[in-house]
């Protein structure tokens, strides 16, 4: 076993979760309750991402360039009791996955976003447009008049497809986390996070295309030369949009400019899933409650009975939901924060280990305003 020197005290507010992180700790901490909330909740999450998922990769292949897309949500498969069920909003709430979606296209980043700007991507996107609109007398006069715009369509067409590739890999990782935890392999946080930690490392260089077919022919916009992978072309900037970024929620916050409630620098949101105060997250209008009530038809009997010995019961299931799936949220980030550590945790060398702690402070500087101080506390 090597045996390591001390690191000189840190002055970093917060020192304590470092120290806890380089000693093979996790964002959330240990404790019984903290696991069958993540363990359960993640399940919930994992069927939920699994119709995501698919719905978001039906849009990409069979809703290309449709400008008027009112069945979408239905994967080809429409009825009137599919249609019944949707007007009631007794169905999976779809537009989440499209709302994160949008957070990922706006705010960029990665070989993705890359790519998207080259002119190997416009030209392949243009020959897609051209045999779309080939037969659309209508598309045809839109897309002269004005060419930016289907072309900014299939950008985002493209986000669709990696998104629901991204978490088509995430979403067996976490049933399959709950499958673990049912026979009794997992156990502690730690476990959590080096499950999460393995399938992200498994799924890293996993490579992210997408084509569509038009009249028969298949048109490769985003083919496997380009190099875009799962793990930094995908993983890594949904995690930025998603985890950190997102978009101010409407009627919370102000979007008057000459209000100034929102920076106008990208780089200084921090409006994401590990930002979000739980409690707006009980209401309608905000995005996440529609995930959180995607979830609770999900909730394993283990995690619900826990919900319902509170003083209030279900009728905070949503806060509760939310509060649950922070502390999950802080375990992949945990996972994502330890995969991409510049050197091993357990090095000896005095450079290597300043190097990691300067990575790790880093880090903690951008989750200083977030709730990772309040789930220290639940």
């Amino acid at each position: 076993m090597v045996s390591l020197s001390p690191q000189p005290t840190s002055t970093h507010p917060l020192s304590a979760l470092i120290d806890r992180l380089e000693n093979g700790g996790a964002l959330l901490p240990e404790s019984p309750e903290n696991v069958v909330e993540v363990v359960g909740i993640l399940k919930s999450y994992g069927v939920v991402l699994d119709a995501y998922w698919r719905n978001l990769v039906y849009i990409a292949d069979h809703q290309f360039l449709v400008l008027f897309p009112f069945f979408k949500y239905f994967n080809g498969e429409l009825s009137w009791k599919k249609l019944l069920r949707h007007w009631w909003h007794d169905r999976i709430n779809f537009e989440f996955a499209e709302y994160c979606m949008k957070a990922m296209l706006w705010h960029g980043g990665g070989g993705l976003d890359a790519y998207l700007d080259t002119p190997e991507f416009e030209q392949r996107a243009i020959a897609a447009i051209q045999a779309k609109v080939k037969t659309n007398l209508l598309m045809r006069t839109l897309h002269r008049l004005t060419p930016a715009f289907l072309l900014e369509q299939v950008r985002q067409f493209c986000y669709y497809s990696v998104l629901g590739q991204f978490w088509s890999v995430m979403s067996p990782l976490f049933l399959a986390l709950s499958d673990r935890y049912d026979r009794g392999e997992i156990r502690s946080i730690a476990d959590v996070v080096a499950h999460i930690k393995q399938g992200l490392v498994d799924a890293a260089n996993l490579p992210i295309t997408y084509a569509v077919e038009i009249q028969g022919t298949q048109y490769d916009i985003i083919p496997e030369s380009a190099g875009i992978t799962f793990l930094m072309d995908a993983a890594v900037p949904y995690v930025e949009a998603v985890f950190f970024r997102s978009f101010p929620f409407f009627g919370t916050t102000s979007y008057n400019a000459q209000a100034g409630y929102i920076s106008s620098q990208q780089r200084d949101f921090n409006y994401g899933a590990l930002y979000a105060d739980p409690l707006p997250i009980g209401g309608a209008g905000i995005p996440p409650t529609l995930l959180m009530q995607d979830m609770r038809h999900f909730i394993p009997d283990y995690l619900q009975a826990i919900y319902n010995d509170t003083l209030r019961g279900e009728d905070d299931l949503r806060i509760k939901i939310c509060i649950s799936f922070q502390k999950s949220m802080f375990c992949v980030t945990t996972a994502a924060i330890l995969g991409l550590m510049p050197y091993p945790l357990d090095t000896a060398d005095p450079e290597e280990r300043q190097t990691n702690r300067a990575y790790l402070e880093g880090w903690m500087d951008r989750l200083l305003a977030s709730r990772l101080l309040s789930v220290q506390e639940c």
